[in-house]
Parts: structure tokens; sequence; C-alpha cells
């Protein structure tokens, strides 16, 4: 019923959900066998398993989607989703970022990746992986001097790569150039040295022109920060996400208003951008309430 109501990207995300968190635990209920303590008994083992509240969320909007379904198809009489009760929030991770000194040390050990631009781009940028993955020549708009994000490249079981549409209405969005980005991106354009130039192909691909995987993104992270653990370095293991983190939080602590910020990243509401803000305020108080010192 969902197929052709919403995104493909929402769909797949759906489908994903049902088979890891829902299917191995309720798939081999009748559906009319399901009672409130079969989906609280569902919601407790979810926790157990570290799933976050959020999912949690989701798992919930999915059932309760499927049995109104079954409700209007005759096949059950009460939707019993409503009695169980959602876990408690508990204490949201803290949001991984990269320090000064880890983003300078893990730029200088992927000197040598094919990925460098890649990681510089996200780095200067905070695009989402599937939206740089996505990137194309012609989303570089020098005339208006811009980066158009029409598209997030995502990989669909059985059917391969697809295009959709960004992850909200305001995901579709403009990022201005700079000089360095402008740089980096037509090294990228360069980079493979194709021989012949093709308008569809993406910008960040394979060496034989292919679309490029998350996993091979999270693979070529992993070998650099493999590489800087065994020089001596204390680092983190990090993911592509990590990257649009680190631009936000260098964009708050260089000063960047909360609005620009929000416009820049995409968010779809103010309180997701101050969410960051929350998180990395704290770390520079001290620096700001010394600016304010000699005022009285």
């Amino acid at each position: 019923y969902k197929k052709h109501q919403v995104k493909t990207g929402t769909y797949t995300n759906y489908q994903n959900y049902y088979n890891f968190a829902i299917k191995e635990r309720m798939g081999s209920n009748l559906i009319s066998d399901i009672r409130g303590e079969h989906i609280q008994k569902l919601y407790n083992d979810l926790v157990d398993n570290e799933y976050t509240l959020s999912s949690i969320k989701l798992v919930k909007a999915i059932l309760n989607g499927c049995l109104k379904q079954a409700m209007r198809n005759g096949l059950i009489e009460r939707n019993p989703v409503p009695l169980a009760t959602l876990p408690r929030q508990k204490e949201k991770k803290e949001r991984q970022a990269m320090t000064k000194e880890q983003q300078t040390l893990f730029m200088e050990y992927a000197k040598d990746s094919y990925l460098y631009n890649l990681f510089a781009v996200m780095l200067r940028t905070g695009m989402r992986i599937g939206e740089i993955t996505g990137l194309k020549y012609t989303d570089i708009d020098k005339r208006k001097n811009v980066i158009h994000i029409q598209r997030t490249l995502l990989y669909i079981n059985n059917e391969g790569y697809m295009e959709c549409d960004p992850k909200t209405k305001t995901s579709n969005r403009d990022i201005p150039l700079t000089a360095a980005l402008c740089e980096l991106l037509e090294n990228q354009r360069k980079f493979w040295g194709f021989k012949v130039e093709r308008i569809d192909r993406y910008l960040f691909c394979t060496e034989k022109g292919e679309p490029l995987g998350r996993q091979r993104v999270q693979y070529e992270i992993d070998r650099i920060t493999k590489q800087i653990t065994a020089a001596g370095h204390d680092f983190p293991r990090i993911t592509a996400h990590v990257f649009r983190h680190t631009f936000a939080t260098r964009a708050i602590e260089a000063g960047m208003q909360p609005q620009v910020l929000k416009t820049i990243l995409g968010h779809s509401s103010l309180a997701m951008t101050m969410d960051l803000y929350s998180h990395v305020l704290p770390d520079t108080k001290a620096d700001e309430m010394e600016k304010i010192a000699n005022v009285f």
C-alpha cells in the first residue's frame, strides 16, 4: 500500500526496518493473533538490543500503518498498537565530530586516497553521503556560484543504485561555492582521466565511472584510520556522517548563525540545528564569557 505513496528511499527504509526489527520477532505471528503484549515484548527486545527511541518510534509507525490497513481490509477488528507503551527516552549519545587535530590528522593520512577530494568536500559542505555520491558536475553552478543539491543516491536491494529526491523538502538546497571548493571539485572532475565525459556521470565515482557505494566509502575511512592508529595515534572509528557533524561543529565554532547553518545543512527544522549548538557551545562558553568580561 505504501509503495507508490511515499518516496523510494522512505519505502526502502520501511522495508529494512520491517526485515531487521519486526520480521524476525513477529513475522511468524498471524495478524489476528497479535495482541498488545506481543508489541510490548517487541519494544522491550529492541531496547535490549540498543535500538534508539527514534528507531523504535519508526517501528511503531510501521506496525501501526500495517495494522490500521488490516482493519480497513476487515482482517482484524482492533488495532493493538495503542495498547503498548513506548520505552522511556534514554540519554542521547554524544554527537561524534572530529576535533581540529583529528580532522587535520585524518586529511594528512588521506592525501594518497582516491577519495581525498570527497572527504575534503564533505568537511567543507556538510553534505550527506547519499548527496555527495549523487552529485554530478552539472550540479556545480559557477554562474550562480553554488552547488545544487537535487538528489540522493540510494542502493535498493535487487534494483541497484537509484536516484531519489533529497531527504526532505529543505534538503533540496544550494550550497555556496568557495574558491577551495571549486578547486577540489575541478580536481575531482579530472581525477580518473576519463576519455569521454558523460553529462550523467557522478562526480565521485569508481575508476570505472560506476556509482560509489556507502560501504566502499566506509571501507576507505576504516583503512585510513587503521593507518593512523598503526602509526601510534589515538583515533576513534568514524563514519561518513561524522564529516557532516564535523563541518557543523567548525561552522558553529566560527560563529555561523543558526539559520544560515540550518539552510546549508538542509535541516527540516531549526530545532535540529540548535541541537547541534547545544553540543558544541558548552566547549566554547568560557571563551564567550571572556568577550564580555570587560563590559561591566
